[in-house]
């Protein structure tokens, strides 16, 4: 379902991926010979969006990694930097890249996405030039290049939806179909932090 867990504070968050750090699903394929077709769309969300979980989101959809559409949300940076997630590389202490909500849905699993021209082993593609995958040593073997964040971008806990909800909540208006493009996703100016800001004034993450 769209909505498996409620919204909590960014610390307890914090715990939670560091507890669970990178504990995926079964139901993950392993690889591209047991992935459907290749279907992504970009889901923007229409203006007022009551559920506060997708609020202002812009989700990448696939159709082609498990048996109804899932995807992640590509515009909302949590607090939480990517050096959180593998504290024994300390290279990445460096970096400022901020790890992102992907959804409500298994908020212990990490999920990323990366771009290459070549496929990969543990990854599935996504669009072209795209691949999506949840495997602790390929995220690590990408970490550890010359330019760790260069195409990739990694997320905690992801969306997905039952059979027929997506599209019934297309029909009722909540919303708009875009293309999928690697641009939108990687260069995209992401503006809505998460947690949604809670006060006025109060800062928000980059």
């Amino acid at each position: 379902m769209r909505s498996g867990i409620c919204l909590q504070p960014l610390r307890d968050a914090t715990r939670a991926v560091c507890a669970f750090l990178l504990l995926f699903g079964t139901s993950w394929p392993t690889s591209a010979d047991n992935a459907k077709p290749l279907t992504a769309i970009l889901l923007v969300a229409r203006a007022e969006l009551p559920d506060p979980n997708f609020k202002d989101s812009v989700v990448l959809v696939m159709n082609n990694i498990g048996s109804a559409p899932a995807g992640v949300i590509v515009n909302r940076p949590t607090k939480m930097a990517v050096s959180r997630l593998f504290p024994d590389l300390e290279r990445l202490a460096q970096l400022h890249d901020k790890v992102y909500f992907g959804g409500p849905v298994e908020f212990g699993s990490v999920w990323f996405l990366f771009r290459t021209d070549t496929p990969r082993e543990h990854a599935i593609q996504a669009l072209d030039g795209v691949y999506v995958s949840a495997n602790r040593e390929l995220l690590r073997e990408l970490l550890g290049r010359d330019k760790p964040m260069d195409g990739l971008r990694i997320f905690i806990g992801h969306s997905g939806w039952a059979p027929g909800q997506l599209e019934a909540e297309i029909a009722r208006g909540d919303w708009t179909l875009a293309p999928a493009e690697k641009d939108a996703i990687f260069n995209g100016k992401s503006e809505h932090p998460w947690p949604a800001q809670q006060t006025p004034g109060a800062a928000q993450g980059s």
